[in-house]
């Protein structure tokens, strides 16, 4: 995790190594994000319950309908501050946040008053999933190693919900999810089959020949 103040690429705090390309690049979108992490629409209702509650209880006080609405009139100015405030939050994550897919790594750039990017190699990447809306936005938690931990509480709302012991960093409330998890699949994929091609030519070069071992050729 590293913080810093100048961006020579969008969403990326520095360039790409020679040889390393940008796959994918997205942010959540604000609407989602108001809605599911941020839950705008359960305090609506919750707000709502309360102005109805307060409006029938004043009712079987037995004060006139006019005085009733009137009482649960300052419940509602709070219910609209509240998801105002919810809202300008959930727009201002947006804005803020930047999701970046390379061939050898996930990249979160977040932070509203101080910009931080946490990068995520494929190595520490266990698996990856995909939650789908009907809207066709999504959410792709990644399950790390257990050697590779972020913080829920430093990197929220870009985790998966619930998770605080053993986090999973995620691409939240994405516009078409769907293209993003193939992208991010096949590049995960990809680095795989490297990763082992790699491992099995290092195995190669240092497995001993037997006709060039001077030992097994004074054997014979």
């Amino acid at each position: 995790m590293s913080e810093f103040n100048f961006e020579p690429v969008h969403g990326l705090p520095e360039n790409l190594p020679e040889g390393e390309s940008l796959r994918w690049q997205g942010a959540p979108h604000w609407g989602a994000l108001a809605l599911r992490a941020f839950h705008v629409r359960k305090v609506a209702i919750y707000f709502g319950l309360l102005i109805l509650f307060r409006i029938g209880f004043v009712l079987s006080a037995g004060e006139p309908l006019s005085i009733a609405v009137l009482s649960g009139l300052w419940l509602l100015v709070l219910s609209l501050m509240a998801i105002g405030i919810l809202t300008l939050m959930a727009w201002l994550y947006s804005r803020s946040t930047v999701y970046s897919i390379t061939d050898r790594r996930v990249v979160i750039r977040f932070g509203v008053a101080l910009p931080m990017a946490v990068n995520i190699p494929f190595k520490a990447i266990e698996s990856a999933g995909l939650r789908s809306y009907p809207d066709g936005s999504g959410d792709i938690p990644m399950v790390l190693g257990a050697d590779h931990r972020v913080n829920f509480i430093i990197m929220w709302p870009n985790v998966r919900p619930w998770r605080f012991l053993n986090a999973q960093p995620m691409l939240r409330c994405i516009p078409d999810a769907a293209k993003a998890a193939e992208i991010l699949g096949q590049a995960l994929r990809t680095a795989t089959v490297a990763a082992e091609d790699e491992a099995r030519s290092q195995t190669g070069e240092g497995r001993a020949d037997p006709q060039m071992d001077p030992a097994a050729a004074a054997s014979r």
